[in-house]
């Protein structure tokens, strides 16, 4: 099923192979690099980090570092600049990452690794900062603070006190990359092992049968037994959150680079296919922002989904050599270059992509631009590079 619904998606010009209205695919005149300086040029504020911006109040969202979202504009910066080689994105990124430091004794958030790995992470490949080693491997020492030996996890979230006792999101995937690179840095294999064990418990009780993922899996503190399976970002409790698997695929195909666990794989191919067999998958591939909202096809997109997938399938690509995955992120890209998602050189705000979206049950941040979608779609650029 999923190489005869792809094979439809790779028809030039997308020709529709469900039955929906075609999209008018326009190539844009311009090109990504009208977009890279205003990331160069958005000014300097330790407490100002952008977000997100809003069509209706035409004011960029700016967020402190404590915002799970930090990290994402200095990783733009040292992406840029390493697809570019401009020593300016260079500079920009150390000052933006600079401002990230404080957060690594934050234990009020299992964010870490958005925030520190995707800041200081990058940082490191293209300095020899020992600086940013302790950062990393501090970080993961307040991470784990948040691990519970009954659950076997890392607990998520600590509000909702009154409904969960020990919240854990298919999101905190993504933050285990900073404990595995934190065991390669210190030699101590704590963080290793807590990352194992965080994505053994996830891969037991947050898949459904067809491997499509719940959002959230509370737990007793004390028994460590599931007490219920719901989602918070996503249209019900049973539907499919574009994100959410888009964070499944990536964070599982991740753990195998560290661990070489097929089970990880096995669940990361198992999770793609479901993706992209799913009966209302757009053409284009990129996601409604919930592929069961009943609103489709008028419900909004989420482009952050399928740059967070397309990422995902280029390493996924090299560990199966599966073309379907590598062909999706191809597509994807230049999909992404058009003028109905590239944002016009004219936009000045410090952002590449268009028609995110952030929290649709808290109608906030729809249909926007929003900056981990720039994130994950230059860093699919790199990936596609170094291949």
């Amino acid at each position: 099923m999923r190489f005869l619904i792809y094979s439809c998606f790779l028809i030039v010009a997308f020709t529709a192979c469900k039955e929906k209205p075609k999209q008018k695919i326009v190539e844009k005149t311009g090109s990504l690099e009208t977009r890279f300086p205003y990331l160069l040029t958005y000014k300097v504020d330790s407490t100002a980090f952008p977000r997100s911006y809003s069509p209706k109040s035409k004011q960029i969202k700016k967020v402190p570092s404590k915002d799970w979202t930090s990290g994402f504009f200095a990783g733009n910066l040292w992406q840029i600049y390493e697809l570019t080689g401009n020593e300016a994105y260079k500079e920009k990124a150390k000052t933006w990452t600079a401002f990230i430091e404080k957060e690594k004794f934050n234990d009020r958030t299992h964010d870490m690794g958005f925030k520190v790995f995707c800041s200081f992470g990058n940082g490191l490949k293209h300095t020899d900062n020992e600086k940013y080693q302790k950062v990393i491997v501090e970080s993961a020492e307040t991470l784990i603070t948040r691990y519970n030996k009954n659950v076997k996890s890392l607990r998520s979230w600590d509000f909702n006190k009154k409904t969960w006792q020990f919240p854990v999101i298919i999101d905190n995937m993504m933050n285990l990359e900073l404990l595995f690179e934190a065991t390669k840095i210190s030699g101590d294999s704590i963080f290793h092992d807590i990352a194992v064990t965080h994505a053994n418990t996830t891969l037991k009780n947050h898949f459904r049968p067809d491997n499509s993922t719940w959002h959230v899996v509370d737990y007793d503190t004390i028994s460590g037994d599931v007490r219920m399976k719901v989602t918070h970002q996503g249209y019900n409790d049973n539907s499919v959150w574009s994100r959410g698997q888009a964070w499944a695929i990536y964070g599982y195909t991740m753990a195998y680079r560290y661990t070489k666990d097929e089970n990880y794989l096995n669940q990361a191919k198992a999770t793609a296919d479901f993706f992209l067999s799913h009966p209302n998958l757009p053409e284009n591939g990129i996601p409604y922002w919930d592929l069961l909202d009943p609103d489709i096809p008028d419900a909004p997109l989420d482009v952050s989904a399928s740059t967070i997938i397309a990422s995902a399938f280029v390493e996924l690509y090299g560990y199966t050599k599966d073309k379907t995955f590598l062909d999706y992120s191809n597509t994807l890209v230049e999909t992404l270059k058009t003028d109905q998602f590239l944002l016009d050189a004219d936009f000045k705000a410090p952002f590449i992509l268009d028609h995110s979206t952030g929290n649709w049950p808290k109608d906030d941040e729809i249909d926007e631009p929003i900056v981990y979608a720039d994130y994950y779609f230059l860093e699919t650029l790199l990936r596609l590079k170094n291949l």
